[in-house]
Parts: structure tokens; sequence; C-alpha cells
């Protein structure tokens, strides 16, 4: 097989992304080794041997692909489903009477090619809901996610309000003590005191033989 050869010939699948994601490893992150994402595609590109525009829209006219448009421009998608439908079904009938009376018939290419192009169109229809399917998944997936929130609020709120009750049943079952006021202490004679020994002034009640022998240790100290 020659290199010409080699180097048209285009993988059905994707590569296993093994190779990939092995090189983003938490070592090789924090040593810089990871290897940068590759830049943006900015114009054309190849995806599986077909070439595509980076500017062109995710659902692309049947026009630039090639193929002739069988309905108008504005439409009813159900209604242009339903008679593409019919036209399948007319066209698979016709081409078996075709295998059935003549199968060397020049016609059965043709009913082939009609059925094709029938089945390329409600493919193209179908992706068309493609936008449309993606936005209510998100609605009903929040729609979800907001009524178990509000469940779970409801349950939390539940189970607040039972205990509140048993603590509130239980403040109302403890016994009434009463304290026997022999046992108060009062406490405004302590407080007299304590406001009493502040304002009286500080007397030195130090012996002065003290103060002296305090001094002679100190002088000590610092020699």
């Amino acid at each position: 097989m020659s290199n010409n050869q080699e180097a048209m010939q285009v993988c059905s699948l994707p590569l296993p992304p093994v190779q990939y994601f092995q090189n983003y490893s938490d070592e090789n992150i924090r040593r810089g080794r990871a290897s940068k994402p590759p830049p943006i595609i900015q114009e054309t590109y190849t995806m599986f041997g077909n070439p595509y525009n980076a500017e062109d829209s995710i659902i692309r006219p049947l026009e630039s692909q090639g193929f002739k448009r069988l309905y108008p421009q504005h439409f009813d998608r159900r209604r242009e489903l339903r008679k593409l439908n019919h036209s399948l079904l007319v066209n698979f009938l016709d081409l078996l009477d075709l295998l059935i009376q003549c199968p060397d018939s020049p016609r059965r290419a043709e009913k082939v090619d009609d059925i094709s192009l029938l089945f390329i169109h409600i493919h193209h229809l179908l992706n068309e809901f493609r936008p449309h399917q993606a936005r209510e998944t998100v609605r009903v997936m929040l729609d979800l996610q907001r009524r178990q929130r509000n469940e779970t609020t409801i349950r939390l709120q539940k189970h607040i309000d039972k205990v509140s009750d048993i603590l509130q049943q239980t403040l109302e079952n403890l016994p009434d003590t009463e304290l026997d006021s022999k046992l108060m202490v009062d406490t405004s004679k302590i407080d007299r005191l304590e406001q009493k020994n502040a304002d009286e002034p500080r007397v030195d009640k130090c012996v002065p033989k003290d103060k002296l022998m305090c001094h002679l240790i100190d002088t000590m100290n610092t020699n």
C-alpha cells in the first residue's frame, strides 16, 4: 500500500481518548507538563473526511449540502414530515412493483435515489427540532429540580415544626419549683462593699524593714 493511499484513509470512528487524558494527570498538571488545549478553529476544518466551515450554522441548509429541497422555505414541519412519510411509503411500494415485474429496469436506481432523498429530508427536518428538544430538556430538568427543592423545603419545615412542638411540650411539662428565700444571697450588700473598697484610697501597709530588705535584694540582683 502506497503512502498516498494511507494518507487518504479516514477512520470512521474517533480514536480512543486514552492517549489524551493520560497527559492531564495531577502530576503533569502540577509540573506544567500537560499539553495546552488546541486553538479555536477560525476557518475551515475536516471531520470524518468531510470539509466544514467554522462560520456555518450547526444545521446547514440542504442546498449547501448539494441536495434539492422538496418543500418551501416557510412550511409546517409536522405537515411536511407527514407528507414525506407518505411519499416514502409510496416510493417503497413502487420499488417493490419494479422488483417484481421488471427487476432490470433502470427506474429501479431512480426509485432508490428518490427514497434516499426522502430519507435525507426527513433526517434534516428531525435535526431542526434538536434546538427545541434541547431547550425543552433543560426546562424539564429545571422544573424537576425546582419541585425537588420545594419538597425538601416542605419536609424540612415539617421537621422544624415537629421539633418546636416537642420543645414546647417539654417546657410545659417541667415542674414549677420555687427556690427557698433563705438560700438566696443578697448580692446588693456585696456590690456596696466592693464599691466602698474601690472608693477608699489605697494605703501602703508594708513595714519599713520589709521595704529595706526588698531594696537590698533588688540591688544584689542588679549587681
